[in-house]
């Protein structure tokens, strides 16, 4: 199982430090119903963190992702495909980023924030854990990892555990300042926002750069051997 959580761990950082929701959850917590809208967000990130992950679980483990305990070979695949992808979509952003981080712009759903209702606050927690372009390869990769470590379900379950808590950290920060800090919190989270903001697309660009990497690297060592 340890060689699992070296694996997982990973994917999870690389989750945690997403910066788009750090900035939605700190603009959701300045909201007049800031205090529930912050833990339905929060609630609904775990979830679209934990749904798909355990549905990657659930497929890997009985198609065979583990022989022998030793991966699959379409777990190989599956991870280079994923690792491409980060790596392609990395470049990308890293292309587009703007040159002048002060020019730097929220994407304009942001302005709505204040307006919606608590079901669809619940729903963008969801989507931006389970859509967002580096969310999900990680959380496939990494229910991929556990499901070809043939471990026991109970360990498995354990595994995603983990995998989900350390992957909302990024989230729960803001809101334990937000419920803890008192009055300093607000101008605390607001220059953490600020930061976000203008370095969101340079500090994502280099996260599916690296990360892509990582995946490249663990599929090609899992279908060479």
């Amino acid at each position: 199982m340890e060689k699992v959580l070296g694996d997982v761990l990973g994917f999870a950082a690389g989750v945690a430090v997403s910066p788009l929701p750090i900035i939605a959850v700190i603009l959701i917590l300045a909201t007049p119903r800031g205090r529930l809208n912050g833990v339905l967000f929060s609630v609904g990130w775990i979830v679209g963190l934990a749904v798909p992950g355990a549905v990657t679980l659930a497929i890997a483990s009985p198609a065979g992702a583990s022989a022998h305990k030793h991966p699959a070979t379409w777990v190989g695949a599956l991870k280079l495909a994923l690792g491409l992808f980060l790596v392609l979509f990395g470049a990308r952003q890293w292309h587009r980023r703007p040159r002048d981080p002060s020019q730097a712009r929220l994407p304009k759903w942001m302005d709505a924030i204040d307006r919606l209702s608590l079901l669809k606050v619940f729903g963008l927690g969801t989507a931006l854990a389970a859509l967002n372009a580096k969310n999900a390869p990680l959380t496939i990769a990494a229910g991929a990892a556990i499901g070809s470590a043939g471990l026991p379900v109970g360990q498995q379950i354990g595994s995603l555990a983990i995998f989900v808590v350390i992957a909302s950290l990024g989230l729960l920060a803001p809101l334990c300042v937000f419920l803890l800090g008192g009055e300093r919190a607000r101008s605390t989270l607001g220059d953490w926002k600020d930061w976000a903001a203008r370095h969101n697309v340079a500090v994502m660009a280099v996260l599916f750069f690296v990360l892509g990497l990582k995946l490249l690297g663990d599929g090609i060592s899992v279908l060479a051997s």
